[in-house]
């Protein structure tokens, strides 16, 4: 139906390197022509990951430049584990259609190997247009949710990072909970939208575009709803307010044929302007009035994205109820729930400058990572799972969490993964808190900050550095981030449900999703230049906060 190609395949890329320079070449220098996009939503619909006779001979190749050695394959696979020995690069296979579980470190480096495979086939196209246009940002609009490839490490290539925002979509898509569905079925979960351009502002070096803005009801997604009167707005401003240079609507005009018939545009298929064309004007208005915006400054706090962890993970999840992302998201909202500012950042990022920094769960923790941490002088947050197995998926010598015992001088010696309903319940003093899904049991002299019901730590911290052994249920990450928060010497002030801000300059942004009215959490006196003291239902409130 669509996507015909394979990102291992040379014929393809020798007629799309055809296909740039030709087109490129038409256009490159004319005046009309602002940016470059390659491309479009790389690995949609699940085609990051093929297992064509290009992508093996090539996967050989990449493992020959890898390891150099058939020898040094086999110790970093740990192949003697069920007679996988292999004589010779010629011999290794994908790891797809194997009877029972294959080889976590053969799929890792699957994974690999296709992430780069997407890196070059990007720079492919890049290079000829930063050759045949130069002066434009060449850019490529990413999706929401997706992490079959690195995207920091794409982005690299390019001048900026865009993206897809389809807040109902992915609420009805999803992992969120009936209820949240329900309540904020025509608005999008309140951190969805924002999880997405804080990721691809880090992913674009601090330069984000949103390229498809939901305008009205999609037609890919379980269930499609209309946004509420004004969310496409909000949205256009939450967008605005984490440092979009750009927001752009898709569709222009509903197709009234194919496949899409049914995903709105900012017209009707009569080409009569629709809802989102309204509010679209509205918001170029609104900036217009305002002026130049200032850039988005360095976040207090720092939540380190790992897309090889994520693989990783999703290999060996030992748990069916374990999902990486999903504990990414539910930390990051913890953040933005009391109100902080966040960056995106891969493991290999400085730290410098950064308050507070948080890593959901770091598997493949390495010695740098551990000295970059400490030199930033953060106060830190490492979640389960951390340190856990080295590049190559081996249980580390000195036990989990590997190098991290430079910062935290503890062990762990067991791991059990529980179904989402047994309940774990956590310490910290008198009050008792809600986990769930996983526990950790640490060999340490340290003393627990919080215990499981039986004792056992849960909660472990050394100097700024802190650790948790267990997946926190909501109200346990929010006492635990904001005791850190403190430490760090950040002041929090939790939103009201529903509401959450963010600064760009010298402006704070604050949108409701909530389906009611909601107090604006602007300090007394505040100069609102949008907006005022009350959110309405999809309202939008901005004031100037200072620099």
């Amino acid at each position: 139906s669509r996507r015909h190609y394979d990102f291992s395949s040379e014929s393809y890329r020798a007629e799309c390197a055809r296909i740039v320079e030709a087109v490129a070449g038409r256009y490159g220098e004319h005046p009309a022509v602002v940016a470059w996009q390659t491309d479009n939503e790389y690995g949609c619909h699940d085609t990051t990951i093929s297992y064509t006779d290009n992508a093996v001979r090539r996967f050989r190749l990449w493992l020959r430049d890898r390891y150099r050695t058939v020898k040094a394959l086999n110790a970093a696979w740990g192949a003697v584990f069920w007679s996988q020995a292999y004589r010779d690069f010629e011999e290794v296979d994908a790891p797809n259609l194997t009877v029972t579980e294959a080889n976590p470190s053969h799929r890792l480096d699957w994974n690999r190997f296709a992430s780069d495979e997407v890196v070059g086939f990007n720079r492919l196209q890049v290079d000829i247009l930063r050759r045949l246009s130069p002066g434009r940002d060449v850019v490529h609009n990413f999706m929401g949710f997706y992490t079959e490839f690195d995207h920091f490490d794409v982005g690299r290539d390019l001048d900026a990072a865009t993206w897809d925002s389809y807040p109902l979509g992915f609420l009805d898509s999803f992992w969120f909970p009936r209820e949240e569905k329900a309540r904020y079925l025509r608005q999008g979960h309140p951190d969805v939208a924002a999880f997405h351009h804080d990721l691809y502002r880090g992913c674009g070096r601090g330069r984000m575009w949103v390229m498809e803005q939901q305008p009205g009801p999609v037609n890919w997604a379980p269930y499609n709803p209309a946004p509420l009167p004004g969310m496409v707005r909000a949205w256009t401003w939450e967008a605005v307010a984490h440092g979009a240079e750009l927001v752009s609507y898709f569709r222009w005009r509903q197709a009234p044929f194919a496949q899409e018939q049914f995903h709105a545009g900012l017209h009707l298929p009569d080409r009569s302007e629709d809802v989102g064309a309204v509010e679209a004007r509205q918001v170029a208005g609104e900036l217009k009035a305002l002026g130049a915006l200032g850039r988005c400054a360095q976040a207090p706090a720092a939540l380190v994205f790992d897309y090889p962890g994520e693989w990783l993970q999703r290999i060996q999840p030992q748990g069916r109820s374990w999902r990486w992302l999903r504990l990414a998201f539910e930390w990051y909202a913890g953040l933005r729930r009391l109100g902080l500012d966040v960056d995106m950042v891969p493991p290999d990022a400085a730290l410098d400058g950064y308050r507070l920094v948080v890593a959901p769960s770091l598997p493949m923790a390495d010695a740098a990572f551990a000295a970059r941490l400490r030199a930033s002088g953060a106060v830190a947050l490492l979640g389960p799972r951390s340190g856990s197995k080295t590049r190559d998926v081996h249980i580390p010598a000195e036990l989990p969490p590997g190098p991290l015992q430079a910062l935290l001088p503890l062990q762990v010696t067991r791991v059990e993964s529980l179904r989402p309903e047994i309940p774990l319940t956590v310490r910290v003093g008198n009050a008792a808190y809600p986990a769930h899904s996983w526990r950790e049991v640490m060999r340490t002299a340290l003393e627990p900050v919080a215990v499981f019901e039986d004792g056992g730590g849960a909660w472990w911290r050394s100097g700024r550095v802190h650790y948790l052994a267990t997946w926190p249920g909501e109200a346990l990450l929010e006492r635990v981030l904001t005791d850190l928060a403190a430490e760090a010497g950040l002041t929090v002030e939790p939103l009201p449900e529903g509401v959450r801000t963010r600064r760009r300059g010298d402006l704070a942004i604050a949108v409701n999703y909530a389906p009611e009215p909601r107090p604006t959490p602007a300090p007394p006196g505040a100069a609102y230049v949008l907006g005022g003291p009350e959110l309405p239902p999809a309202g939008v409130a901005a004031w100037r906060a200072g620099g």
